[in-house]
């Protein structure tokens, strides 16, 4: 007994910690390396030089650019089309709830390239899709439209999901709350539920941003060379991931690794950041309560 009469820690549960540890960082710095090396190899094969030239060079400038504004798009699609629906799955009961989530999860798991397969066969010439989508001024085929939709189809599950878990995970005497002061359907959403279940969404969207600009399968059917139709008005251009697709089927590896090295840097960027931010303290969540 120790002098406050509680048990003392037993004398080996010090001398039992570092191994415990040790085999933490043995298995986490595995799995760090298995990241790092493929990154690594990016970016000696190409080389700074390389790098430079290819970030400098108008083609690949258009590329990201069309990359990143169609991932803009895509995500704000999404926060207008998923967040309710994850609202739907997380507070509504209602027949086929299961068959309903079950189609959400598959544009997760089905490959990409049977994605576009579909799209393509949804909007052939002739079909009633085709002939709306050009009436509304939408033409999908090798435009950004098409770029965008293929991103939403893949990318906008993630979204649904994590708002669908963050309502799930708001607590249920806050609404009963701001119903007995008279609050309506609507003003229980927009001023309880959405704001406590907004750290969760914004998750989800980063995670859907991810994943639009990653995209390559659907596009390459659907949308392999953008011209220049609604909100786009530059040159004729590819995604990113088909820019590199292209250069690495042309043979030019020390091109398709420059440019993939380019998109890693402004990938990095970015995350990098939002952690600073996070530690600045000038976003709206703590640190690692969005991104891990």
């Amino acid at each position: 007994m120790s002098p406050g009469g509680e048990d003392a820690p037993p004398p080996a549960a010090g001398r039992r910690r570092p191994p415990w540890l040790a085999l933490h960082v043995v298995l986490a710095g595995s799995l760090l390396v298995l990241f790092l090396l493929p990154l690594y190899a990016l970016f000696t094969y190409a080389g700074p030089q390389q790098i430079w030239s290819a970030a400098s060079e108008p083609a690949v400038r258009t590329a990201l650019g069309l990359t990143l504004y169609a991932s803009a798009i895509a995500v704000v699609v999404a926060a207008v089309l998923a967040v309710p629906f994850g609202y739907l799955l997380a507070r509504r009961r209602f027949a086929g709830k299961s068959v309903v989530e079950s189609v959400v999860g598959l544009p997760v798991v089905v490959p990409h390239l049977m994605v576009g397969l579909g799209l393509f066969l949804l909007v052939l010439p002739g079909t009633p899709l085709y002939r709306f989508t050009q009436w509304i001024g939408f033409p999908v085929y090798d435009t950004i439209w098409g770029v965008v939709l293929v991103m939403v189809f893949v990318s906008a599950p993630y979204t649904v999901l994590a708002a669908d878990l963050s309502f799930r995970a708001v607590d249920p005497r806050l609404l009963e709350a701001a119903r007995s002061l008279g609050a309506g359907p609507a003003t229980v959403f927009l001023t309880v539920s959405l704001p406590v279940a907004a750290r969760g969404i914004v998750a989800g969207l980063l995670l859907t941003w991810a994943r639009a600009v990653s995209e390559i399968g659907g596009i390459l059917i659907l949308a392999y060379t953008v011209y220049p139709a609604g909100p786009y008005t530059g040159p004729v251009t590819s995604t990113i991931s088909v820019l590199v697709y292209d250069l690495f089927q042309a043979g030019d590896l020390r091109g398709a690794a420059a440019v993939s090295s380019v998109f890693l840097l402004l990938a990095f960027a970015i995350f990098f950041a939002v952690r600073l931010g996070e530690r600045a303290g000038r976003l709206p969540w703590g640190r690692g309560a969005l991104l891990p």
